[in-house]
């Protein structure tokens, strides 16, 4: 059985790739690459829309995990695994304030819900701070990945070391993943959904 991920960005392939070599060899992986669900979702999900991405994800055998935040509410109606959910989860347990930080202004309200969705049930009511970085995402989308990790980094660093009480930082999209190991030397933990999800597709397969 494959383990079965759709994006709506290419470059998560070699992503989701990578970390198939570094914790399960032996498994199956497919992608489908849907940049064109991304763009016609910038004004929200319309009917159509959604029942293209239901149709598209119910041909497909075995898990599926959908990487893109802006269409993980309609994906996960028809039966995906949202790639952020078990990092909403990790970050809830952390039980103390969270600095949630995003690019995309379409990731905001489903990123956000669903992380108020993990606090609830794991009844850690906490504070939210949220940091809106999409200044930086015509770099992404440009190719420049080292670049935007960078300034995403420094971005995150600087406001984590002026709001000290943060329990720990969580980074809204997959496609912010390329930051975390600037930022290993801080002292909370830093989420990004990659590997959380990844390990949550084995484990339902």
């Amino acid at each position: 059985m494959a383990l079965t991920f759709i994006h709506t960005a290419e470059v998560h392939c070699a992503t989701f790739n990578a970390l198939r070599d570094q914790i399960s060899p032996d498994t199956e992986v497919l992608h489908i690459v849907r940049p064109d669900w991304l763009a016609r979702a910038q004004t929200g999900i319309a009917a159509e829309l959604a029942q293209e991405i239901t149709e598209e994800i119910r041909l497909i055998e075995g898990v599926v995990i959908c990487t893109c935040t802006t269409i993980g509410t309609a994906a996960e109606e028809a039966g995906a695994i949202r790639v952020d959910w078990p990092m909403m989860q990790a970050a809830a347990a952390t039980g103390g304030p969270i600095l949630f930080a995003f690019c995309l202004d379409s990731t905001y309200q489903p990123s956000l819900a669903l992380l108020d969705k993990a606090l609830e049930e794991a009844g850690s009511p906490t504070k939210v701070h949220t940091m809106s970085l999409g200044q930086y995402w015509p770099l992404f989308e440009a190719g420049q990945v080292d670049a935007f990790a960078a300034v995403i980094a420094s971005e995150i660093r600087g406001m984590v070391e002026f709001k000290r009480e943060m329990a720990c930082v969580v980074l809204a999209q997959a496609s912010m993943a390329v930051t975390v190991s600037l930022l290993s030397d801080l002292s909370i933990p830093v989420f990004s959904s990659p590997e959380f999800a990844f390990r949550a597709g084995l484990a339902a397969m």
